[in-house]
């Protein structure tokens, strides 16, 4: 095993999720093809300048796109974590956050101005301008353990309030038995940015608990009303010290160079590498 490849242990884990072709000629050893894809993200190196150990480059790369597509890297997040999920091994106090990421001058060239894009692909490809130049963010759930739950790609100058209702709603834990996925966390932590009356009244109409601090302006808001300002949201400052674990989570995922800086043209084949790099961290913890 080289540097930047799998495991065998992580192999034994991602070999039954990739689909494989019932019919047609013999093609490349999947195991081949994913370290090629893992080494990329890991280096960020240019598809073209993938090593020659790796098979043709183009043979890599039209595989990922092919599994970005079709969401298997997303299908295959979701079979580990209901394999951990049945082992009581996922601790449900989740806890959301965003990271922005630098956009190379590579990832723009998206022709955004017309053409044809697939139906699942955004018309600005998750890049948002900025003072920094173009950046995408990442929007991410993680349980209590740093491991992600949900990823959200969008341009950078979004909201995070905003996205934390879809977030929360791309949690789709399954079931290894009979039942329904698990959607609910017991818990969500947040940071001042997901404090809004709207994702409040969102989570207490799910029955989820929350740990988020106020605003500055809110709570002078609230004072200046008086009695019809109504009583300060729970804060418990015990559970929000936790708060650290997602930041560690984000810190894992950049140690990847393909996801601290974005290379690829678009949304789709981006959140697919975030997706790769989120099942190598639970392949590395279960």
């Amino acid at each position: 095993m080289r540097r930047h490849e799998l495991t065998d242990h992580e192999w034994e884990l991602l070999a039954p999720l990739i689909p494989r072709a019932a019919t047609g000629r013999p093609r490349m050893s999947d195991r081949q093809v994913i370290n090629g894809m893992v080494y990329k993200i890991r280096t960020g190196v240019s598809w073209r300048d993938l090593p020659e150990r790796y098979g043709p480059w183009q043979t890599v790369y039209t595989r990922f796109r092919r599994y970005a597509l079709d969401g298997v890297f997303t299908r295959a997040l979701q079979q580990i974590q209901a394999g951990a999920d049945a082992a009581g091994d996922i601790d449900w106090l989740v806890q959301t956050d965003s990271t922005i990421v630098r956009a190379h001058q590579h990832a723009a060239a998206t022709g955004r101005k017309g053409g044809n894009h697939r139906p699942d692909e955004p018309d600005d490809h998750a890049l948002g301008r900025s003072r920094g130049g173009l950046t995408t963010k990442i929007h991410l759930a993680c349980d209590g353990r740093g491991r992600p739950l949900a990823i959200l790609v969008t341009p950078g100058q979004r909201n995070d309030s905003i996205c934390a209702r879809p977030l929360l709603e791309r949690i789709r834990v399954p079931r290894t038995g009979p039942g329904r996925p698990r959607c609910r966390p017991d818990q969500v932590i947040a940071d001042k940015a997901y404090s809004s009356r709207s994702f409040r009244a969102y989570l207490r109409k799910r029955g989820i608990g929350h740990t988020i601090p106020e605003k500055t302006d809110q709570q002078r808001h609230r004072h200046n009303r008086g009695r019809r300002g109504g009583r300060p949201p729970t804060f418990n400052r015990q559970i929000y010290r936790q708060r650290n674990v997602i930041e560690r989570c984000f810190n894992r995922l950049k140690a990847f160079r393909g996801i601290a800086t974005r290379y690829e043209k678009t949304a789709t084949s981006y959140e697919a590498a975030v997706t790769l790099a989120s099942v190598l961290l639970w392949a590395r913890s279960v």
